[in-house]
Parts: C-alpha cells; sequence; structure tokens
C-alpha cells in the first residue's frame, strides 16, 4: 500500500501499553460521548458511533461502560462537553504529523500539544499544513499466523478492500471507509481477528528517516499519545529495520 508508514503497526502493539497505563478506556469512553452527541445513541444509524463502540469492545471495555459513555453523549446523564479539535506539524526530518483530539479546554490543549512538540524538536504547523498527505481509509492489521496472504487477499478484495499488504509478521488491509463493515464482517466470517481495526487517515507518501531521527521521532509521538486529550496519531515515516526490531522488541 503507498504511503503506509511503519507508526501504524508501532501504535497497534503500542495499544496494549496503554491499556496498562489506565488512559485507553477514557480516551473510547470520548470518543463515544462525541459520537453519540453528534450523531445520535443508534450505532445502526450513526457510523461513526458504531467504530468508536467496536474500538471500545475489542479493548474489552464493559457493557456498562459503554452505555453510560452514551448515555452522556446523548444528554441522557451528564457529562463533560468535548470537542473535536485537529492539530498538525512537522516532527524531525520533516515528517507530517496529525494529532485527532478531544478536549474540553481547547486552549490549555494547544500550549500542551505546541510544548510536547518543541521539545522533541518539532513544531506546531497552520491549519491544513499536512492534512492533505492524508486520506481517509479503513485499515486493518491481522498477524500472519492467523492466515494466508492468497486467501487473505482473495476474501478482502471480495468484500470491497483496496489493498493487502505484509508488513514483517501482519498483514494490513486498507479499504475505502463505504467498504468498511462489509471487510470486518468477511473478517468475522472467516474466524480471523484483527490486531486493530479502525477508520484512519493513511498517509499518501512517506519520509524514510535514519536511526537518529527514527528515534526523536518516535519520542515525539510517544509523548503527543500520552497526553490525555490525543485520541490518534499518525505521521508519514518509516524508520531503519534495526530501529523497527528494537521498539518490536520493546
Amino acid at each position: 500500500m503507498a504511503g503506509h508508514s511503519h507508526w501504524a503497526n508501532i501504535s497497534a502493539k503500542k495499544g496494549v501499553v496503554d491499556k496498562k497505563r489506565g488512559k485507553l478506556f477514557g480516551k473510547l469512553s470520548r470518543a463515544i460521548i462525541v459520537a453519540a452527541r453528534v450523531g445520535g445513541g443508534d450505532p445502526v444509524m450513526n457510523l461513526r458511533l458504531r467504530y468508536a463502540i467496536d474500538k471500545a469492545k475489542a479493548a474489552s471495555m464493559p457493557k456498562d461502560t459503554i452505555e453510560r459513555a452514551i448515555k452522556k453523549g446523548t444528554g441522557d446523564l451528564e457529562g463533560e462537553s468535548y470537542e473535536d479539535v485537529i492539530y498538525e506539524g512537522y516532527g524531525p526530518g520533516g515528517v507530517a504529523v496529525l494529532c485527532d483530539l478531544l478536549t474540553d479546554n481547547r486552549n490549555r490543549t494547544a500550549g500542551e500539544i505546541r510544548k510536547i512538540f518543541e521539545v522533541h524538536g518539532g513544531n506546531l504547523g497552520s491549519t491544513n499544513c499536512v492534512a492533505w498527505m492524508f486520506e481517509r481509509k479503513g485499515v486493518f492489521s491481522i498477524p500472519a499466523a492467523q492466515v494466508s496472504e492468497d486467501r487473505l487477499f482473495e476474501m478482502a478484495l471480495e468484500a470491497g478492500a483496496d489493498d493487502v499488504k505484509q508488513d514483517g509478521e501482519s498483514f494490513t488491509v486498507t479499504c475505502s471507509t463505504d467498504a468498511f463493515t462489509a471487510v470486518s464482517e468477511a473478517l468475522g466470517k472467516a474466524g480471523i481477528t484483527p490486531d486493530s481495526a479502525d477508520v484512519a487517515r493513511v498517509p499518501q507518501s512517506t519520509v524514510d528517516l535514519d536511526i537518529d531521527d527514527g528515534r526523536r521521532m518516535l519520542e515525539l509521538l510517544e509523548a503527543l499519545e500520552e497526553q490525555d486529550d490525543v485520541q490518534t496519531v499518525i505521521a508519514n515515516f518509516n524508520i531503519p529495520d534495526e530501529l523497527l526490531a528494537e521498539v518490536g522488541e520493546g
């Protein structure tokens, strides 16, 4: 897949760490609250809510926690008021960085995000300085041990996927947002469980970094994802195989 960067797989692995840090449920709850507020509490009619619920279930969020978040979004329960914010900027080596956030205090969040970029050798940019480099796609990361490439390729394309590519020990399946549900259902019927399944922004091109810039880039992205308001971070970079292996071992 043209433009797919190493950060997609690194982020999928990092999801396990987020659970240990106790941050993941809070971030997933925010996503559900906002989705329900914007499009209503019925996931059949509200695709954004359906995606948010699917991610919560994949992370083993309790059913009552999910339902409580939906009710907060629809106004049936009192809750915080969050707004969608997108911050864009550049990391080491000129890498494009795009952050999706849900915040209840835009001014506080802006200051914190700007400082994170500056401390780690990047800089916060203006609106649409890098967003044009990314396209919204459905992205599935599937362990290669679960299925052969030929079988997955045939099944995914029949369900409406655009491409299947092997990235080390996993396959990456991409599709249009309209085909996301169909591809997800086809994988489920075949008994295939993705490590991650999401509608995400995919870079149209990537930047190859050396080890030094690669380490700095990873430190920047780790710091951004540690910030409580950040929902997702995507960046268009690739790092040397030895650094990628080191991250995988960590």
